[in-house]
């Protein structure tokens, strides 16, 4: 029997209480039994930090600014929008004591961050604090707003209704009739998926696969709109993809009004933000003198309450209000996209906003909740994204298991592939390192754009390589590193750069450095991560070449691309056991990262009794054969 939408969407809420109550223990558990120093070491801690200054942001909001001052080297978890703990650690006994409060972050920049405080919290306490640290905290906002907007699509009458209705049957979308529009510079599947967006009435899916230009399609699809349209609202699940796609419109001429703050602090992100904008209207400064005046008049409230004080008070607060709504006013009117992140869509700003398209980009990595957010605004939605790249990310194993994982995006895939649009020729690759994953993930039918299909560094070279680390004379064996933070594997990392600097020393010093080729080393492991950096850092070979090579897990390349990639598997048990490199999306997002090489270094007896490995290990067997 198949469930109504209702029952549909009351089942996801209960998983996603279910996800929450798992994610929240976890956090509880973690906080307590896991060290400052391992805290930090995972990039969810700064600690010490040096209290630099307090001050009220342009949307009046008390800000502090902390300055990290060691382990300055590692990647941290810190972005616009994560709440956060502060906390001392005493010099006696090593005791933690946490601040009562919560803080939000704003902006991170390098080791700088500033943290918007709640109303009336006092910064006196943070400025003299011994061995003041900063933690992240359990996001409770997103998932009260998910909840929120699956209770909303429940309760959905309207178009709300119509579309959960929709997404939840085989009732065939709606959609307009025009002869086709040409675009000189998009290829022919991406000129059908403009044109399958434009048609839409309803809904439309770009599904995009590694390198075939989606960001350059989703950007046409959006200008084209505007002409019809005089707003639209842009949406991705994270900040990163929010900043791309609003970075792209801009670079078109479209006005963009960000929500939020970009995660890359620099002039042009910033200068499409909502705070730079808020600060650059004329009547701004007139805003603040008023605002400092009301702050000045409650610090004061003691010596004068009896001096027609609330009078004077209700007076200036009418006036920052009546100030405020006409900024916001005048910014929202110029504006043609609004961009924000799912979560950020149910910011206050928004409130009475209506929009006929919602464009959803990265959507295959949005839990369906939080797609709903930003749908109680719209008439229609587009969703652009690759299901076959990585998932959202869920914690409990058995929500996971009951369908939590499913997106929205792979549920219109599997209800409506009328609304769908594959875009199939890339620009990325090498053929033979596109075919395998063409083959196994989008039914062989992507093709090579002709300037990259056999782009290569050597001549004659093997674009694809596997080193079977079984091979060798040394013990290669996997240990582990403590809970939820992985598995190393330190012969292999050892060869992983022996590897890399076989392959340099084939190029050539000065052709790597004249030609700038780059490097990305992928390993599905954090701590394998993070020894491959330390090692790195330690080998005088590499030195010449550091800015060129990055090394990450799969999730940080999301999205990026190198010349040569790099790719540690880590996995070596007598038993087979592989883990989570079962979730094949995330190989096939790492294998898709090269342009040219790609060279993988896995023991070829635990991996290959898992079918999809063996099928790698043959094909790529295959093209050193030829």
């Amino acid at each position: 029997m198949t469930s109504s939408p209702i029952q549909a969407l009351q089942q996801q809420r209960l998983l996603l209480q279910l996800e929450y109550e798992t994610e929240k223990e976890a956090f509880r558990q973690q906080t307590q039994q896991t060290g400052i120093a391992r805290k930090v070491k995972r990039g969810d801690a700064w600690w010490p930090v040096r209290f630099s200054r307090s001050y009220y942001n342009s949307l009046n909001q008390l800000a502090v600014e902390v300055v990290r001052t060691t382990d300055t080297d590692i990647e941290h978890n810190f972005e616009f929008g994560r709440p956060v703990t502060f906390f001392t650690v005493s010099a006696d006994n090593g005791d933690i004591r946490y601040f009562r409060f919560s803080a939000t972050v704003s902006f991170v920049d390098g080791d700088r961050m500033v943290l918007t405080l709640p109303d009336g919290t006092s910064t006196i306490d943070l400025q003299n604090a011994e061995a003041l640290g900063v933690q992240l905290s359990f996001d409770e906002t997103s998932y009260r707003l998910m909840m929120e907007a699956l209770d909303r699509a429940i309760r959905g009458k309207g178009r709300l209704g119509y579309l959960r209705d929709l997404f939840y049957s085989h009732q065939k979308p709606e959609t307009f009739v025009f002869p086709p529009m040409h675009f000189p510079y998009l290829n022919k599947t991406q000129e059908e998926a403009v044109n399958l967006v434009l048609r839409a009435k309803d809904v439309a899916i770009v599904h995009g696969p590694p390198g075939t230009g989606k960001t350059t399609t989703l950007v046409e699809a959006i200008r084209e709109t505007l002409m019809r349209e005089s707003q639209v609202l842009v949406c991705a699940q994270s900040n990163m993809a929010v900043d791309w796609i609003s970075e792209k419109l801009v670079d078109r001429g479209i006005n963009v009004l960000r929500l939020g703050n970009p995660t890359r602090v620099d002039d042009k992100m910033l200068s499409f933000t909502y705070e730079r904008r808020f600060e650059a209207h004329p009547d701004y400064p007139h805003l603040w003198a008023i605002r400092k005046a009301i702050r000045d008049l409650r610090s004061h409230r003691a010596r004068r309450a009896g001096d027609g004080y609330h009078q004077k008070l209700e007076s200036l607060k009418s006036r920052a209000t009546e100030l405020e709504i006409r900024i916001n006013s005048e910014l929202f009117a110029e504006a043609r996209v609004i961009a924000s992140t799912l979560v950020g869509a149910a910011n206050r700003l928004l409130d009475g906003q209506k929009f006929g398209t919602l464009f959803i980009d990265e959507a295959a990595q949005a839990l369906e909740a939080a797609c709903w957010i930003p749908m109680r605004r719209v008439s229609r939605v587009v969703l652009a994204g690759d299901h076959c790249q990585l998932p959202p990310t869920v914690k409990s194993i058995a929500a996971l298991k009951a369908g939590l994982g499913v997106t929205l995006m792979e549920r219109i895939v599997q209800q409506h592939p009328e609304a769908v649009t594959l875009l199939r020729l890339q620009y990325r690759m090498n053929d033979d390192i596109m075919r395998f994953s063409s083959n196994y993930f989008y039914g062989g039918q992507l093709e090579s754009a002709p300037e990259v299909k056999y782009r290569s560094i050597l001549d004659l070279d093997t674009p694809m390589v596997w080193i079977d680390t079984s091979a060798f004379d040394i013990s290669v064996h996997e240990e582990f590193v403590g809970e939820s933070f992985g598995r190393i594997n330190k012969a292999e990392a050892e060869l992983t750069l022996l590897a890399l600097q076989h392959y340099f020393e084939k190029i050539g010093k000065q052709r790597l450095l004249d030609e700038r080729i780059d490097v990305g080393i992928i390993s599905p492991y954090r701590a394998q991560v993070q020894l491959l950096r330390r090692l790195l850092l330690k080998r005088e070979y590499f030195k010449p070449f550091r800015r060129a090579i990055s090394v990450n897990t799969v999730d940080g390349f999301q999205g990026q691309e190198r010349d040569v990639i790099v790719i540690s598997l880590v996995r070596s048990n007598d038993e087979g056991q592989i883990g989570f490199l079962r979730d094949l999306r995330r190989m096939n997002v790492a294998i898709t990262r090269a342009r040219m090489k790609l060279i993988i270094l896995g023991d070829r007896p635990t991996l290959t009794r898992h079918p999809f490995y063996r099928q790698l290990w043959q094909y790529i067997e295959s093209l050193s054969g030829r």
